[in-house]
């Protein structure tokens, strides 16, 4: 490909990182000291008091999940976008919850506000809202309201590292926050995320669910003494409370995550500027360029056509192939979470069809690589391309 959706994150430097620490006699591997560094300097930089290193943004979705399902054993509805990773529902439906659809707005790509607010009942039990491939999905409206009906958010920034509200990191607004490091994104430990909290209970909860549920991973000392005095009968340093994971991470993803991590805001900055000059360049006749970008950390350029055209649409991707241009039809997680099978069952037939503007980009929505190193000259020959089908 000659513009592919992505160029490679880890430099020269963050290998040698990992090289120096390899080179030592006995180099510590699995979850250690780097880990615990990695999670302090996340925690610094994004805002937050806790932050748990695990090996998938995926593996956040479902700590997170857990976190939710010990608060409430009961079960009850979580509200989910159908426009996300699979993880954002799977991991709803994997610890016992409903997922509850509410569609998106078109200029954020995130759940609309009043879409969710219409959606709550009784058993609501969080809002677990993503925020699309760079844009801010929150409104202080929303925020507000949540907080006065006492309903959890819980944010997925998987794609949207840096991006702001209001000056606050995407992250630190909810009651829990997920990150992934996957290759392509903002960020990368090779495979890896990141769950944050203010909640020092919920932090300790994290800990215990990341490694198999044992007590002995709390850094609460009365925590620890309490399970010990209950349960005299068990090696204190076996003593598990959950039927929980191992998600662990291990050295090798923290000195990566360390090494990138200043360099990150810089990243921020300059795929923002390049996702506004790809949308000062497309044509807005034939596609969406009226996102809300204020605060936006953009992970991929979004086309998105105005209107439905299926016959425009083939064109389109046969000329980006022939230019050489890598694209996902249907933005984050292939389109409308709704349509897959995994849902067969779970939600009524045809439920698909109530999400109009999820539908929309499902069909009529792609993306498009975005990264630091992409250069002025190649983001306007993208849209030289684009604009000449």
């Amino acid at each position: 490909m000659k513009f592919p959706l992505m160029r490679n994150n880890i430099v020269r430097e963050d290998l040698d990182a990992v090289i120096r620490h390899l080179q030592q006699d006995d180099p510590i591997l699995t979850n250690g000291p780097q880990c615990a560094a990695f999670e302090a300097e996340w925690s610094q930089w994004l805002g937050v008091k806790h932050s748990v290193f695990v090996n998938a943004g995926a593996s956040a979705n479902l700590l997170s999940m857990a976190v939710l399902k010990l608060k409430h054993p009961e079960g009850g509805e979580v509200i989910v976008p159908p426009l996300a990773w699979v993880s954002d529902v799977a991991t709803v439906l994997q610890n016992g919850f409903t997922p509850v659809f509410a569609d998106i707005d078109r200029r954020t790509l995130a759940m609309a506000p009043k879409e969710i607010l219409a959606k709550i009942t009784e058993r609501t039990r969080a809002v677990f809202l993503t925020h699309v491939q760079g844009f801010d999905g929150l409104t202080d409206e929303l925020v507000a309201e949540l907080k006065r009906r006492n309903i959890p958010l819980i944010e997925d920034v998987c794609e949207s590292h840096g991006a702001t509200h209001h000056g606050a990191k995407l992250g630190s607004v909810g009651w829990m926050s997920n990150f992934s490091f996957y290759y392509a994104h903002h960020l990368s430990t090779i495979e890896g995320g990141m769950i944050c909290t203010n909640d020092s209970k919920v932090y300790q909860q994290l800990r215990m669910l990341r490694s198999h549920g044992m007590v002995r991973e709390s850094t609460d000392t009365d925590l620890k003494a309490t399970y010990r005095a209950e349960h005299a009968d068990l090696n204190p340093d076996f003593i598990f409370a959950y039927p929980a994971y191992n998600v662990r991470n291990t050295e090798i993803g923290a000195i990566m995550g360390r090494s990138q991590l200043p360099r990150l805001d810089a990243n921020v900055q300059r795929r923002t500027a390049n996702l506004k000059r790809f949308l000062s360049r497309i044509d807005p006749k034939r596609y969406q360029t009226d996102f809300v970008i204020e605060g936006s950390s953009n992970y991929a350029f979004n086309l998105i056509l105005n209107e439905a055209d299926d016959d425009y649409v083939q064109r389109l991707m046969q000329h980006l192939r022939a230019e050489g241009v890598e694209f996902r039809r249907g933005s984050a997680g292939g389109g409308n979470q709704v349509r897959q099978p995994y849902l067969r069952g779970i939600v009524p037939e045809n439920h698909h069809l109530a999400f109009p503007n999820t539908d929309h980009v499902h069909f009529y929505g792609f993306y498009i690589g975005n990264f630091p190193s992409l250069r002025d000259d190649e983001i306007d020959a993208i849209c030289a391309i684009v604009n000449g089908v």
